[in-house]
């Protein structure tokens, strides 16, 4: 199981209890797919297994990069691919539409992760399965997603979105 989660805009309070549902469901890794905004946000990660990409709101990316490598995440980039349980994966905050476009038509990717709307989504196109967890900022209710890798099941989207909700009132 992989935690997804995007656009935090340090949202602490959001972010808080996203890492803490990652910790309490076990995940393997989270990928955040961008817009972290500052490097302490991501001490509520720390503990965690993380892959981090760039978003267009994150200006203090020196910052960002030594607070990933002082808590031994991976390195944070513009741009990701790994591999997970035998499938190929492409992370990207989604700034630039065509780039996004581009890495799903290519048909390389089981999953493309994504962020930037700040809406939820769960689309396939060819084989590629793309993932945008929605966001803890701006919009409400707030949602991340877990993906279960080995059966090709996402929880946090469509009919289960409530059970990871965030409260917002809390």
């Amino acid at each position: 199981m992989i935690g997804i989660v995007s656009d935090t805009h340090e949202n602490e309070e959001a972010i808080r209890k996203a890492a803490t549902i990652f910790k309490e469901k076990n995940v393997e890794f989270a990928v955040h797919c961008g817009d972290i905004i500052s490097p302490p946000m991501l001490d509520h990660f720390k503990g965690l297994k993380m892959k981090f990409v760039f978003g267009n709101n994150d200006g203090e990316k020196n910052g960002l990069a030594a607070k990933c490598r002082e808590f031994g995440f991976d390195e944070i980039k513009e741009e990701l691919e790994f591999n997970c349980k035998g499938k190929k994966f492409y992370a990207y905050h989604g700034t630039k539409r065509e780039k996004l476009e581009n890495a799903v038509k290519s048909n390389k990717y089981d999953y493309v992760l994504t962020g930037h709307t700040h809406i939820k989504k769960d689309e396939k196109a060819g084989k590629t399965r793309v993932v945008n967890p929605g966001a803890l900022f701006r919009i409400y209710p707030y949602t991340i997603a877990l993906l279960d890798v080995e059966n090709d099941l996402l929880l946090g989207l469509k009919s289960q979105v409530s059970i990871f909700k965030l409260n917002h009132d809390a």
